[in-house]
């Protein structure tokens, strides 16, 4: 059994703010160290369950936060940037199953440090749905056939995993109070969750459908501002939506839609604030 994890860092036990997740801040480093153990216990878990074969892609930021050097050495990882694409890097059709790992809520939603992709985007919408990172990656696995039969998160992660994703296994390491305080299990704890609802996700695998994505799809970024939207807009194939900061792509396939948010959402953070 081939399985795929893809690791963000918002949403791992005990982080609460961007402190943790910012290589330049003091609580880095300690966030790095849990990020990295709690990657190791899905590890655990999905070997001792019958896993043969398991790919970790680092999913944060600059993507290469991960401790190789203490990561299950089992594992393989790809680390750094930049990558096609992005947090779902490595997933084909010969993959099982994906899990996510330390995902959080979308932009607009409450969880902590929710957002999408960068802080300068309101929304993203596939065919006028509303999706995270969380979304647009299962949409990319569902174009490949592979379910996501595991997400760990906050509550707010869990709960829009599993909204969107019908039998998916979540396991909420963490209770969001505001967007940067959390009620959260000590680190024993949330690895004993994590290690035995990976362990439910390999035996409930088969009732997990991929999520299939729309053929054609459009996809539409929302920006919290005209100057994001111009950035975007810099791209062939793209307009922005009259008296609005939407900017718009008609994309012949799922993957085409997702790169083309990587490059969207690069040149919008190139804006200023005057």
């Amino acid at each position: 059994m081939k399985l795929h994890l893809s690791v963000d860092m918002e949403g791992i036990n005990g982080l609460p703010d961007h402190t943790f997740v910012q290589s330049n801040l003091h609580n880095y480093e300690r966030g790095r160290k849990l990020m990295t153990e709690e990657t190791n216990h899905v590890i655990r878990s999905a070997f001792d369950h019958g896993c043969t074969d398991f790919l970790v892609n680092d999913s944060h930021s600059k993507m290469n936060n991960l401790l190789v050097d203490e990561l299950d050495p089992r594992a393989d990882l790809i680390t750094g940037g930049v990558k096609p694409f992005s947090m779902v890097e490595g997933i084909t059709g010969q993959t099982d199953g994906a899990m996510f790992l330390g995902y959080h809520a979308r932009a607009g939603q409450p969880g902590v440090m929710s957002h999408s992709m960068i802080f300068g985007v309101r929304n993203f919408f596939i065919n006028d749905i509303a999706v995270g990172e969380l979304g647009l990656n299962a949409y990319v696995a569902g174009h490949h056939g592979v379910p996501v039969i595991f997400v760990g998160g906050d509550d707010q992660a869990a709960k829009e995993a599993e909204e969107l994703i019908p039998n998916v296994t979540t396991a909420a390491v963490k209770q969001s109070i505001t967007r940067s305080a959390v009620k959260t299990l000590p680190p024993k704890r949330a690895y004993e969750l994590v290690y035995n609802k990976v362990q439910h996700a390999i035996e409930n695998r088969h009732q997990v459908e991929p999520l299939v994505p729309p053929k054609n799809p459009t996809l539409r970024i929302e920006f919290v501002n005209y100057g994001q939207a111009e950035w975007a807009s810099l791209m062939p194939g793209t307009e922005i939506e009259p008296n609005s900061c939407i900017v718009k792509f008609e994309a012949k396939d799922i993957l085409e839609a997702y790169r083309a948010m990587l490059v969207m959402t690069e040149l919008a953070m190139r804006t200023t604030f005057s």
